[in-house]
């Protein structure tokens, strides 16, 4: 028998029974903010009181995973529900695919308001963040926001946005202006009809820019770590701002939001942004994809709830789809999370499905308190670790238990081959990969851009892209500027 069975969206979909009909949904994200850096971690330098009241109002998952070690898949798992490899984005700065069904465009196909936020990193541009151009056919629009204020990756503060292709410079630190745009668009919508709002933060990604308030409880610290923990300070005051401004509209209680953060925390920050966990973002360790995560929805859950259950951005699609009774246009195409729906019930505390990752050749797979992982796919090399026992993963249990390794290996290989197949575009209705999917690439290597570059030289974001560095001593480049006459 298959150790692991790929779960398929059904066509027909029925309401969750005692849950609000259609709640409105707000998906908050951090960018490369680390498992412990959080107040109700007891973090010996950063407070975080609106993250520390929004889990005590909901449910906090200590094991929440990002769809992968860097942002742009987690990205795509989270609008999708499927391993970032199916959908096209390997890597950082890859685009979704076009033929990809997206969680805006099913809520807003049944009459959601939706509208994206801030950073958006799936259409294959990379580079500090620059607005989005109104044609990009590979930004929120074509995959189902009716409404965006968002930029290619990540940004800070003063930064320059895209108004639904409109570029705007605004004023004010990053954080607190998605949130702004966020709220102005819920205040425009939201007596009419549901709300599916995504606010994907700039902070506090490397190059951090914080305001001196926000950085100076962290003078002691290197420059470099002041500025990342004053990102965080301000990305905490604007989660407070969302839900004082969610309270005085009266939606704080049957407003569903999730927070969580894109990968695992940035090595060179002190203190450490994973905390006694190993490696950071771009590793498959525990650093590189465990994630703060809490959901917070009063009327439905409760009070305040920890759970150890192992739980993944990979839920957000089916979990949101169970609760408003959706049904996935789609409903053969394989989607690798399950629903929390009995999690947020507080009826289920053992996984029935693996949390998968797959990313370049290194892949994990996570069953309940046993984790595989491998560096390299095509060696096939495997070590074990149990999270429970050993969470900094320091003892690989590949020669102690055999069988369970063995066991975990063939359930992760049979999954692994349904993602070849996605690879080939067999999970699409044209049985194929469509063309017109661009392949990563900077946005200073593209035309479209160029007209701005001379306006963006001087911004401190852009100076370093934009500004022709000297040749250095000895290069060919420098031999050919000293003989020109």
């Amino acid at each position: 028998m298959l150790l692991f069975q790929l779960v398929f969206l059904s066509g027909e979909a029925t309401r969750a029974v005692g849950f609000p009909d259609r709640p409105h949904i707000i998906l908050v994200m951090a960018d490369d903010q680390g498992w412990a850096q959080t107040g109700y971690y007891d973090h010996p330098v950063l407070k975080t009181p609106n993250l520390d009241r929004m889990a005590s109002g909901g449910i906090r998952f200590d094991r929440f995973y990002a769809g992968a070690p860097v942002c742009s898949p987690t990205r795509a798992s989270v609008l999708t529900g499927r391993a970032n490899d199916r959908t096209g984005v390997e890597s950082h700065g890859y685009a979704l695919r076009r033929q990809e069904i997206t969680l805006a465009t099913i809520l807003g196909n049944a009459g959601y308001a939706t509208g994206h936020f801030g950073k958006w990193h799936l259409n294959g541009i990379r580079g500090p963040g620059v607005p989005i151009l109104k044609d990009d056919s590979h930004g929120p629009g074509p995959f189902g926001f009716n409404h965006w204020v968002s930029v290619t990756n990540f940004f800070d503060m003063n930064p320059i946005l895209s108004r639904n292709g409109a570029f705007e410079s605004m004023i004010g630190d990053s954080s607190e202006i998605t949130v702004h745009e966020a709220i102005q668009f819920i205040d425009a919508n939201y007596r009419t009809q549901p709300t599916f709002s995504v606010i994907w933060f700039g902070s506090p990604h490397d190059p951090a820019k914080a305001s001196e308030d926000d950085r100076r409880d962290f003078s002691h610290l290197d420059e470099k770590s002041q500025h990342h923990y004053g990102e965080l300070v301000a990305m905490d005051r604007s989660i407070g701002k969302l839900f004082s401004e969610l309270s005085r509209r009266n939606l704080d209680r049957e407003t569903l939001v999730w927070f969580c953060s894109d990968n695992g925390g940035l090595p060179k920050i002190k203190p450490s942004s994973v905390g006694e966990l190993r490696g950071n973002k771009g590793t498959i360790f525990e650093g590189g994809i465990r994630v703060p995560g809490i959901i917070h929805w009063p009327d439905v859950t409760g009070g305040s709830r920890v759970t150890s259950y192992p739980a993944s951005v990979l839920d957000i699609l089916p979990t949101i789809l169970e609760i408003t009774g959706m049904k996935h246009p789609t409903p053969q195409i394989p989607v690798d999370g399950i629903s929390l729906l009995p999690v947020l019930q507080n009826k289920l505390t053992q996984r029935h499905q693996p949390i998968p990752f797959r990313h370049l050749q290194r892949a994990a797979w996570i069953d309940n308190d046993y984790k595989i992982l491998t560096q390299n796919l095509g060696e096939g090399q495997f070590e074990l670790y149990n999270l429970k026992d050993d969470p900094a993963e320091k003892h690989n249990l590949a020669r102690t238990e055999p069988q369970r390794l063995k066991k975990m290996v063939e359930a992760f290989k049979v999954w692994n081959g349904s993602v070849e197949r996605s690879i080939q575009g067999h999970d699409y209705h044209e049985g194929k990969l469509l063309p017109g999917d661009p392949e990563p690439r900077f946005w200073t290597e593209m035309d479209s851009y160029r007209p701005y570059f001379e306006e963006w030289k001087n911004r401190w974001e852009y100076a370093s892209r934009l500004t022709p560095k000297p040749a250095r001593k000895n290069s060919p480049a420098a031999k050919s500027t000293s003989n020109k006459p």
